[in-house]
């Protein structure tokens, strides 16, 4: 079941569970003014239990470096809690900026929400983040 978490006039978050992936979808830029916005909804949702998460950037027009500091402060949280992080985001753009941050080889992309939760999660969601175990 789909919920709103946050909607203001720059961004909406929502999300929905599907196939044991918490998938959050945002809607709006991701830069200084809402990144904290993403970071304490998916605080929230680890609060009350959810790890593996699919982070849905289809419906984001421009992200920052300022962001890309909260997916990796949010994936040193997920990992504690033995989680996954997978990122869809079809624009080859936005998949520069992860890669000009050294984070392209730390993560899972995929072109959609629906092809990142075709399969149950793993035990190695992270297993390319640095100075992973597995």
């Amino acid at each position: 079941m789909r919920r709103s978490i946050v909607r203001t006039e720059q961004i909406a978050i929502a999300c929905d569970v599907v196939n044991g992936w918490t998938v959050v979808d945002v809607d709006g830029e991701l830069d200084i003014h809402t990144h904290a916005l993403i970071r304490q909804a998916v605080i929230r949702l680890l609060d009350e239990g959810h790890r593996n998460f699919v982070l849905d950037l289809c419906f984001v027009p421009f992200l920052d470096s300022m962001f890309l500091g909260t997916v990796v402060a949010l994936t040193k949280r997920i990992r504690k809690r033995e989680g996954s992080l997978r990122i869809t985001c079809p624009s080859a753009r936005m998949r520069t900026v992860f890669q000009h941050g050294g984070l392209a080889d730390a993560y899972e992309f995929y072109d959609s929400p629906q092809e990142a939760t075709s399969q149950a999660p793993a035990l190695d969601g992270l297993a390319h983040w640095p100075g992973s175990a597995r």
